[in-house]
């Protein structure tokens, strides 16, 4: 894990990942508007909903230059060289697959595999991964994130992901988490842009205070 890979340096800036499953190509624009203007500045448009690459390259195009952009869900080389090839720069996986990861890396892409124990961990991480993703979050809990801090190296990157709210940020900072992944607490099918925005404003501002 290198922690000057240049895309997780920018990706701690705000390291809040909107997962947008179910986003279709014409809503795209406006929906990646109105998160970055609320101040997030990483995407994810998970594969297994049809469209997902479409809104990537929509994104890709539409969005200022810090925004980072990618795919969710990806779980095969094909996948990441499908969202590469869209312009996405971002491979997130609810799981540890290491020809997966090593494809993302050699690519140049941000890798944030799923993870769920601190074998996956390892590999993870021995495979090229940047960042973790913690999933699911809610059967890990606060107790599951503390163990695999104190054993993964100093500096980690540490995503949990699902059912994270911005009431459940604060506990889960103080428990070691360096980042989040949040979906429908987000973004839904039929969630309007105005909604986005304020629902993503209110995630910025509890990890503002949450980091202060």
């Amino acid at each position: 894990m290198s922690s000057v890979f240049p895309l997780l340096a920018q990706a701690r800036h705000m390291p809040l990942i909107a997962i947008l499953r179910g986003l279709m190509p014409e809503e795209a624009l406006e929906i990646g508007q109105a998160l970055y203007q609320a101040g997030f500045r990483s995407l994810e448009v998970p594969l297994n909903r049809p469209g997902a690459i479409e809104c990537i390259a929509v994104l890709v195009a539409g969005l200022p230059a810090d925004a980072l952009v990618g795919g969710g869900t990806m779980l095969t080389v094909e996948h990441v060289d499908a969202v590469h090839a869209a312009g996405g720069r971002l491979m997130v996986s609810p799981n540890c697959d290491p020809a997966v990861i090593r494809r993302a890396v050699a690519l140049d892409m941000l890798a944030s595999p799923g993870v769920a124990t601190p074998t996956e961990a390892f590999a993870a991480l021995a495979a090229g991964a940047h960042a973790l993703k913690l999933f699911p979050a809610e059967s890990l809990g606060h107790g599951g994130l503390k163990a695999l801090k104190s054993v993964v190296p100093a500096g980690t990157d540490l995503w949990p992901v699902g059912g994270i709210t911005p009431e459940s940020i604060g506990p889960w900072v103080k428990a070691g988490a360096t980042g989040f992944g949040i979906g429908s607490q987000l973004f839904a099918p039929g969630v309007t842009a105005a909604q986005v925005h304020e629902r993503a404003s209110a995630y910025v501002q509890a990890w503002q205070a949450a980091t202060a």
